[in-house]
């Protein structure tokens, strides 16, 4: 299939796929007398694992390096438990930074739902803040 029809088939753009292919995500397209590439139906397969690798937050590194593995003849998948692992982790601490900020935030609101704008200076700009 051509690159639009890969394109269309996964939801993607043709100068994603470009990217792809060039970032050894997707091995290279052969290419037809006319010079167009021409791509498998395995490209589709690819291409949703790279969508779902990005969904759970991994990097296109890590993604390549899952399928490295595979085109290796290995399973990844302690390399891929690893990493969902250590998202989790990265996950937890943004939550507990998103909670701290979140908490900050409430008190700053209660502080400014009685305005006193008397007592607040210009140097100040806003008390509250």
């Amino acid at each position: 299939m051509r690159i639009g029809q890969l394109a269309e088939a996964t939801g993607t753009t043709t100068k994603t796929l470009r990217f792809y292919e060039e970032s050894g995500l997707l091995p290279p397209a052969e290419r037809l007398a006319s010079g167009y590439r021409d791509y498998t139906e395995d490209a589709v397969g690819r291409i949703g694992f790279i969508h779902r690798g990005q969904a759970a937050g991994l990097t296109l590194a890590q993604i390549r390096q899952i399928l490295e593995i595979r085109e290796h003849g290995q399973t990844p998948c302690s390399h891929v438990q690893g990493l969902l692992g250590q998202r989790l982790g990265e996950l937890d601490a943004q939550i507990s930074e998103l909670l701290a900020l979140r908490e900050t935030i409430s008190q700053l609101h209660e502080k400014a739902s009685k305005p006193e704008p008397d007592s607040c200076s210009a140097d100040q700009v806003c008390r509250y803040i």
